[in-house]
């Protein structure tokens, strides 16, 4: 992958075709689960939020994949109702979607599209929600400095999701996570 773009909320009308490409692609052997079928809900919902922020990867002329979200609305974060003691700074942007093409699985591809939607944001928190029988993304999570707070099952039709936050301000690696947990 040789270039990161960001867009933003503007830009979906120019970006949306290539999110449900990619989204295509990359879950095309589960494209007969109606909660997959919704994906376009989804990049439209995340789409409207003034606060959207997306980056695409690309090679060349080619996207590779995507990472999206938006700052979460207060009092309806993810993690609410998961933490024994809110974060002193409550503020939260989300992270909805990270997806890479088969091809460039496994490349590094994932934490650079990551790094760079989290980079300038500047919310206190990130947090995002994992399939829970998907234990090795989810370690990839861990790696990446978040921890798992809870779970939920956002839609009848969803999977259950381990919900995942981390510090926006870098802690030093290896230092114990500063939530205690209720699942």
């Amino acid at each position: 992958m040789t270039e990161l773009r960001a867009y933003g909320h503007a830009d979906l009308p120019a970006i949306r075709r290539i999110l449900l490409d990619v989204h295509a692609e990359a879950y095309a052997d589960q494209m007969d689960d109606p909660f997959h079928q919704r994906f376009a809900w989804f990049v439209d919902h995340w789409g409207r939020n003034p606060g959207f922020a997306c980056v695409i990867g690309w090679e060349g002329d080619e996207p590779v994949g995507f990472a999206y979200g938006a700052p979460g609305v207060a009092g309806r974060e993810w993690w609410r109702g998961h933490l024994a003691e809110p974060p002193a700074d409550p503020s939260t942007f989300s992270v909805s979607e990270l997806m890479v093409r088969p091809a460039w699985r496994r490349t590094g591809t994932a934490e650079r599209l990551h790094a760079a939607l989290l980079e300038p944001r500047p919310e206190a928190l990130a947090v995002l929600l994992v399939d829970t029988t998907h234990d090795r993304v989810q370690a990839l999570y861990e790696s990446w400095e978040y921890a798992k707070v809870g779970e939920q099952q956002p839609f009848p039709d969803s999977p259950r999701f381990a919900v995942m936050l981390r510090h926006l301000v870098p802690r030093q690696r290896g230092a114990e996570s500063p939530w205690s947990a209720d699942c």
